[in-house]
């Protein structure tokens, strides 16, 4: 028979094991390190607040009046949507999100949080493969855009300013 010692020296020893794991990595990417997974792209300003990467993109106000509300809402997907934010997840475990913000001039048009666990395997190579088609052929196609639109809407927390969004 066991002796109900040992149960209580086999419990320690377990939580202590258990104990001795490594912690997580939750290593964070500088506002630098942001900015150079962006390099192409033009007014692009990056930084880190807290553990969300926040990239604030310079829309063209010509492009907001000729696209209209279309061009006003799609403007944070085309770059939420794109191996370089996938690949701020991979090599920088501690990012919880990446919001990307666009502005014309002072005035903030729209602004997505793409939160770390809210797109599988699955789901990251489908929101590559409807952005990057939208990049390719939305000027010309522009249910491509409408598509990007509906699925950031679906997978991010968003905001519009009303003043570029209204119909």
């Amino acid at each position: 028979m066991i002796d109900g010692r040992w149960y209580g020296v086999a419990f320690v020893c377990v939580s202590t094991l258990a104990a001795c794991q490594e912690p997580p990595d939750l290593t964070l990417p500088e506002a630098s390190q942001v900015e150079a997974l962006y390099e192409s792209q033009e007014g692009l300003r990056a930084q880190v607040t807290g553990n969300v990467a926040v990239i604030t993109i310079a829309q063209s106000a010509q492009q907001i009046r000729r696209g209209g509300v279309l061009w006003a809402k799609v403007g944070p997907y085309v770059y939420l949507f794109t191996e370089e934010t996938f690949q701020l997840f991979e090599d920088f475990p501690g990012l919880a999100a990446v919001r990307v913000i666009t502005r014309v001039g002072d005035s903030e048009v729209s602004n997505a949080l793409l939160v770390r666990d809210e797109l599988s395997g699955v789901l990251w190579r489908r929101s590559l493969n409807i952005a990057g088609r939208a990049r390719r052929d939305g000027t010309g196609r522009v249910t491509l855009l409408e598509d990007l639109v509906e699925w950031g809407e679906t997978h991010t927390e968003f905001t519009y300013n009303s003043r570029y969004t209204r119909r």
